[in-house]
């Protein structure tokens, strides 16, 4: 167990470029079992989510080649093809041996459950444990279960694991009762080889969800109505494998936008998704924070004060629940107060108690937060929850007086490639050591 310890007070400087998105590469990833044969995906983020994914569909036969596939890094027999460039990954599902993903590897992270929908299209059978991942919520997979027993799948549930099986997959109308991410992507990804046209009414608009259409796209998939709450598919018989850039990561953009406003740094970040930014944006322009945008590039600028201002969470194009942690920690020094309010997931708000610890002031009543801004926040032992409280707590600790130490930082480990090498290489004095 590793805790990162952060000496606080240091405007950060420099360029710090984006990897690619998480939440897009996962899906990606498990969609490969659509089509049998060698993926070429690049832009794929090293972590530990990923190498999860990895373990998962390794149970089922796929192998995989990535670089330092000559020092360790390759796990299966030699694939062909010229030599992969950083953060490419080869993806080789021409052999399924299996479609079940047990619960000792799905327990560590929910996405892994983004196999049941390819496992039905190819294998017409899947055996997948109840999801786990980051405790913030119950966010139960029912939605998902509803949408594929209308295509005709029979599903049971049988001491934890969802057992699914189909003679085929039909396509219908399915109207979501809430616009979940991987509810839309497990259907969609079903829907690509079902016999006949699917809608999904209600779908979530998130990028990656777009990223992910985009890619069974390149495989020979039909799907309009990318990017709007309404997918229409229209069922081929096969899809083949095709290269394809996972998109950059939005969240991971947004954390480093708030570090360098947090310590009144000048930070040019690049590689961003500007476009998929825009609520983001917008929410820090209104707290004060200079920023410049030129192309992929948006540049957080010192001057002027942070002053207080309300952030509602919302699906997509609204303020992402990702974020809101990462925002709560730039409101805590800011003039004023401000209220955050979080509707997507009831849980979101453990990271308040460990902001606390550090100096904030924060209350919380139901799904809000209620932030008074104060002058400086002062270093202090916390730990983290899941993913984006630890983000927050190194953007509050950077900020700190004195020494902050950060424990439990495997949840980062989940989400964010190359933290302290990147918050490093901005000056940040920042170090991972042995807990």
């Amino acid at each position: 167990m590793d805790k990162i310890v952060i000496d606080g007070g240091v405007a950060l400087e420099g360029e710090v470029s984006i990897s690619g998105a998480k939440n897009a590469a996962l899906p990606i990833m498990a969609a490969t079992l659509l089509a049998p044969g060698m993926h070429r995906l690049h832009n794929v983020p090293s972590l530990a989510d990923i190498r999860t994914m990895k373990r998962v569909l390794g149970l089922m036969g796929v192998t995989f080649e990535e670089p330092g596939a000559e020092k360790g890094g390759h796990t299966g027999p030699p694939l062909q093809g010229a030599p992969l460039p950083d953060e490419a990954l080869a993806v080789d599902t021409s052999n399924l041996t299996g479609w079940m993903a047990p619960y000792e590897v799905v327990k560590t992270m929910r996405a892994a459950v983004l196999v049941l929908g390819p496992l039905l299209a190819r294998a017409r059978q899947a055996s997948v444990s109840l999801p786990g991942g980051c405790a913030i919520g119950a966010r139960p997979i029912n939605i998902h279960l509803k949408g594929l027993e209308a295509m005709g799948v029979k599903i049971t549930l049988n001491q934890g694991y969802v057992e699914a099986k189909a003679r085929e997959l039909k396509g219908t109308e399915i109207i979501l009762d809430f616009p979940t991410v991987t509810g839309t992507e497990n259907l969609l990804m079903a829907a690509t080889l079902a016999k006949g046209t699917t809608r999904i009414v209600n779908a979530a608009q998130e990028p990656e969800v777009g990223d992910l259409a985009q890619f069974l796209v390149a495989l020979g998939a039909e799907i309009e109505g990318i990017g709007t709450d309404v997918l229409t598919i229209h069922g081929v018989e096969t899809l083949v494998p095709a290269p394809y850039t996972v998109m950059s990561d939005r969240i991971e953009a947004g954390t480093y936008l708030a570090a360098a406003a947090i310590t009144k740094g000048k930070v040019a970040v690049t590689n961003a998704p500007v476009a998929h930014l825009t609520a983001v944006l917008e929410k820090l322009h209104e707290a004060g924070v200079r920023c410049t945008i030129a192309g992929d590039c948006i540049e957080v600028q010192p001057g002027g004060g942070l002053t207080g201002v309300d952030a509602k969470t919302l699906p997509y194009p609204g303020f992402p629940t990702d974020m809101q942690a990462q925002f709560m920690a730039l409101m805590s020094v800011a003039k004023g107060a401000s209220v955050i309010t979080e509707t997507i997931f009831e849980d979101r708000f453990i990271h308040v108690g460990e902001l606390k610890r550090l100096g904030a002031d924060i209350t919380i009543s139901g799904n809000q937060a209620v932030v008074r801004g104060r002058r400086h926040l002062s270093g202090a032992p916390v730990m983290a929850t899941d993913l984006r409280a630890s983000a927050s707590l190194i953007i509050a600790g950077l900020a700190a007086q004195g020494t902050t130490e950060v424990h439990r930082v495997y949840h980062l480990d989940r989400g964010y490639a190359k933290l302290v090498e990147k918050l490093s290489a901005l000056g940040a004095r920042i170090k991972r050591v042995p807990a």
